[in-house]
């Protein structure tokens, strides 16, 4: 999704012609799956092994944002047969009506994804009926802590004015009110006119102690040691730390967002029964495991994370977290338009000022 390491239109290219050459070397004997995800964000290998235990053909096609992705899915001009949205925007196919309900019966390899993630999964899908987990991750606070000499938990230091020009902010409207919601002790995917005007009185409040309001440029200047603090995705909260050390990553206690990437089946989809075998491919453990080596964001298969042979990695509550042991973490919810609307106007104020 989004949190992805933001990769080049160059490289996207290049992965997109990789997999179509996967995709033409499949037999194709039992037809094919179109499969709509994120740039980078599958190993190339699986499609090859999918497709040569199966004798399905592969399709691939990628996305930069959902944005990009749900009006080509609902003009349904190209019919896709599986994508991997982020969890709003699955909460929005499924209110209009764009999604198939997926029959578990053929994805015995769901059983691989751990409870908790269905559990959480239920704030956009709350029955479980139109997606199953693919990836999933937190954002947190990431500090540096040869310049931060004291206990980080709570999302109120990216307000302390010693470390002013030192402090980084997400560029996203979503990531920054949730931080200003939940430091204020309100959902983040509040609609209430008073809760947001606290949240935006925050943001102002908080902006001259900004540094810069940055997306991919938080990972590079926490390794350099150009700022203190940062708001941070935890897949590349683990990157960091690989670079620097000095570096050390929480979730606040008065809660955070836990982002889900799953994949879902169109209502439109030409081929749902291949659909459903390539999800439960992806299911199966050995096969997430060199998706989550590949592309690095914490995978929800419980089976796969068994598998991992780096210590370290297994048992990191930054890519592993119990999120049973928070009762505040959320998931963005779609607002609707004049939600989205409403959002946008005041994070216009907060970067007017």
């Amino acid at each position: 999704m989004k949190k992805l390491f933001c990769s080049t239109l160059a490289l996207c290219a290049a992965l997109s012609l990789i997999l179509t050459g996967c995709g033409s070397s499949g037999s194709g004997e039992n037809g094919e799956v179109v499969v709509y995800n994120w740039g980078e964000y599958i190993d190339p290998e699986t499609i090859t092994m999918f497709e040569e235990e199966t004798g399905i053909k592969v399709v691939y096609d990628e996305f930069e944002t959902n944005e990009v992705m749900y009006p080509k899915v609902e003009a349904g001009a190209t019919a896709y047969d599986v994508i991997c949205p982020s969890d709003y925007m699955i909460q929005k196919m499924i209110d209009n009506d764009l999604l198939a309900e997926i029959n578990f019966d053929n994805i015995p390899n769901a059983k691989n994804i751990g409870q908790q993630y269905f559990e959480q999964s239920k704030e956009f899908d709350p029955d479980n009926k139109y997606s199953v987990p693919y990836c999933f991750g937190t954002v947190g606070i990431l500090y540096n802590k040869t310049m931060v000499d004291e206990p980080v938990d709570s999302w109120s230091i990216l307000w302390d004015d010693k470390y002013a020009d030192n402090i980084l902010m997400q560029d996203s409207v979503r990531d920054a009110f949730m931080v200003a919601l939940k430091l204020n002790g309100y959902s983040m995917n509040s609609l209430d006119e008073n809760e947001l005007e606290a949240a935006k009185n925050s943001l102002i409040e908080q902006k001259p102690l900004v540094q810069a309001y940055v997306i991919d440029q938080v990972r590079d200047k926490m390794i350099g040691n150009e700022a203190a603090i940062g708001v941070i995705y935890s897949g590349e909260a683990i990157y960091t730390q690989r670079e620097n050390p000095d570096l050390e990553y929480v979730i606040p206690k008065e809660g955070t967002n836990v982002w889900i990437d799953s994949w879902v089946i169109p209502k439109n989809a030409p081929n749902k029964e291949n659909a459903e075998k390539f999800i439960d491919f992806m299911c199966r453990e050995d096969i997430a495991l060199m998706n989550f080596e590949y592309i690095t964001y914490s995978t929800p298969n419980v089976a796969a994370q068994a598998l991992i042979e780096d210590e370290d990695i297994k048992n990191s509550k930054i890519a592993f977290p119990d999120l049973s042991q928070y009762d505040n973490l959320e998931t963005f919810h779609y607002l609707g338009e004049e939600g989205d609307e409403l959002y946008n106007n005041l994070w216009k104020e907060v970067k007017a000022q």
